[in-house]
């Protein structure tokens, strides 16, 4: 509910039933006179009483509502939100996101596997502001996609332009996992995590993934790992940037998730079996639930006003109401 920093304009409204009251006692009466045209031997004047008259109301209403909203405008509007500002450090997170053809398989909740990944991670950023959160792409190799930050906009962003099969064919887990250590080993947040959101095994890369998994341990890094996608054919169809080619067909999925049950252990975590959006969001809770630290804020007041949209509005309305009236009532006084 909008706040009103000059209501007192809200009075400038009584002038609209005094003007229909001085119209209808004959304060604005204008002289008239009867006038009859006809066209000899021709078609005589028709009056098209109706549409006039629709055109004449709707000139008025249009007139009385860019009025209202004028008024609205002087009145100056405010939005009030509360923002809550952390003057302590808090969980710093960072996914590595499979990003392997096979991620392009259609078995989590009628869409892709990567598109689901997507939306939950998404979802977990968007409900825990005070956490930091970063991203590294892995395929046949990895890559930091967004270090670590508070910036969710920026890690929405860089999320949604991660693509199928832009870091090769192949799933390089020890790779990635190392490539996360490696951007989380200086941080001095309370706690640190990895969540591992793969549908594979390690096929690819020089670091093996219990070794990267230690490793984590060692720095301080516990290792979630969550195994998504279901057992059998799949249907999958993606699009290869680096040929051009679009390409479809069935994939025989059936992993074994012992090898990321492993890597968990060694890394101190948990591993979650993902095969319906409802695994996800329980698997990401339970993460957040485990890595939740207490941290400090204060409030932040933020204000939105739009004094200056209502003004356009109200311009709009009465340019509306003189076109009807100038142009198609062809009313000139």
């Amino acid at each position: 509910m909008p706040d009103f920093q000059n209501p007192v304009a809200f009075l400038l409204l009584l002038l609209i039933p005094v003007l229909f009251v001085l119209r209808y006692i004959g304060f604005f009466s204008r002289m008239s006179f009867v006038a009859v045209i006809s066209d000899w031997a021709g078609k005589t004047f028709e009056w098209n009483k109706e549409g006039r008259r629709f055109a004449s109301v709707l000139s008025t209403v249009c007139g009385c509502l860019g009025f209202v909203v004028a008024v609205v405008a002087l009145a100056e509007p405010v939005l009030y939100r509360q923002e809550r500002v952390y003057t302590s450090r808090g969980t710093d997170i960072l996914f590595v996101l499979d990003v392997s053809p096979s991620m392009a398989a259609k078995d989590i909740a009628g869409g892709t596997r990567i598109e689901a990944a997507k939306k939950s991670v998404a979802e977990l950023v968007t409900q825990n502001q005070g956490a930091t959160f970063g991203l590294v792409a892995m395929g046949g190799e990895a890559s930091i996609v967004v270090p670590p930050t508070i910036d969710q906009k920026i890690f929405m962003e860089r999320l949604e332009a991660v693509e199928i099969g832009s870091l090769g064919n192949g799933t390089a887990i020890g790779t990635g996992l190392a490539t996360a250590v490696y951007h989380l080993s200086s941080s001095v947040a309370p706690k640190k995590c990895i969540v591992l959101i793969t549908d594979g095994e390690n096929n690819s890369g020089e670091i093996h993934p219990e070794t990267a998994a230690e490793l984590a341990q060692k720095n301080n890094i516990t290792v979630y790992t969550l195994g998504i996608g279901t057992s059998g054919s799949v249907p999958i169809e993606y699009f290869d940037a680096a040929t051009g080619r679009m390409y479809t067909g069935y994939l025989n999925s059936n992993f074994d998730p012992s090898v990321l049950r492993l890597i968990a252990q060694a890394g101190g975590g948990r591993f979650f079996e993902i095969q319906s959006l409802s695994d996800f969001s329980l698997a990401l809770s339970v993460i957040i639930k485990n890595q939740n630290v207490v941290q400090s804020y204060h409030s932040k007041t933020i204000n939105f006003e739009f004094y200056d949209k209502l003004i356009l509005l109200s311009g709009i309305f009465l340019m509306l109401s003189w076109i009807i009236r100038r142009i198609f009532l062809q009313e000139f006084l």
